[in-house]
């Protein structure tokens, strides 16, 4: 059953919601995390290392979301600093060093704010993800788990498919800033998020999202063993067809796939 505005909101802000430690050891196998930015420091908030989809060796990289309370403070609110996102980089650099396809899950409301993500140029560490992910010459594959918001998602969004799960929400702001800036109330979440037209089947028909990823009945909570399996089959099947693609041309069709986004009159 087709899940309301409300009830995605509330499934993707509650903690009940699965978070990718949940999925790794379904879907992937042997995998090594790898830690810091090689400038600053390690950010718990974006995981990443290597491990095996089948028999294939790819790199992940993630934004964390807590699964419970004591979690929150330490993933600093699943809002990743500039150091996550150099760190993320950094393994999709390595990964093209090693003809590793790169694997990226989005799950975070945006990019940390604070003065000091500021100060250690958080705009610019997202701008050079874009720039640097576009170019890469290794097969991209981008999947958003919950709630996709502002430059902080969009900075692992850069791929060649990009798929949703069937609650998933994915927008250029959280519904929370849209209603900030638009009527300068916050509360008006759940009705920013309506009018915003976010939601997967919404981003599918625009031509956002290439893939739909089937939830069971009431969320991914309620069979994260199903769930798992319907990420794992996607993945499997995309990998395995990006990997057979010549690895240079793919740049330029990342360009033309982001070029055919959006409509628009002169």
């Amino acid at each position: 059953m087709a899940l309301s505005m409300q009830q995605k909101l509330d499934l993707l802000k509650g903690l009940g919601r699965p978070t990718i430690q949940d999925y790794i050891p379904k879907i992937f196998s042997d995998f090594i995390e790898f830690h810091g930015d090689r400038y600053f420091s390690d950010d718990p908030a974006l995981l990443g290392g290597i491990c095996l989809l089948g028999d294939t060796p790819v790199t992940i990289v993630s934004q964390v979301r807590a699964n419970d309370i004591d979690n929150l403070q330490r993933i600093n609110y699943s809002m990743p600093h500039p150091e996550g996102y150099r760190k993320a980089l950094r393994l999709a650099k390595q990964a093209e060093k090693f003809g590793r396809p790169v694997i990226c899950f989005i799950d975070t409301p945006g990019a940390y704010c604070g003065v000091g993500a500021e100060e250690r140029g958080q705009g610019e560490a997202i701008a050079r993800n874009l720039q640097e992910f576009m170019m890469l010459k290794i097969p991209v594959v981008s999947v958003v788990l919950g709630e996709g918001g502002s430059g902080g998602a969009l900075a692992l969004g850069v791929c060649d498919e990009l798929a949703m799960l069937e609650n998933a929400l994915y927008s250029v702001i959280s519904p929370k800033g849209f209603a900030s800036i638009l009527w300068k109330d916050g509360s008006r979440e759940r009705e920013a998020a309506e009018l915003m037209k976010i939601t997967a089947e919404d981003l599918l028909r625009f031509g956002v999202c290439d893939k739909i990823i089937a939830e069971p009945d009431g969320g991914a909570s309620k069979d994260i063993g199903l769930t798992a399996k319907n990420i794992n089959s996607f993945l499997t099947d995309t990998v395995a067809r990006l990997m057979k693609e010549d690895f240079k041309g793919l740049p330029e069709k990342r360009y033309k796939k982001f070029r055919k986004i959006g409509v628009f009159t002169e």
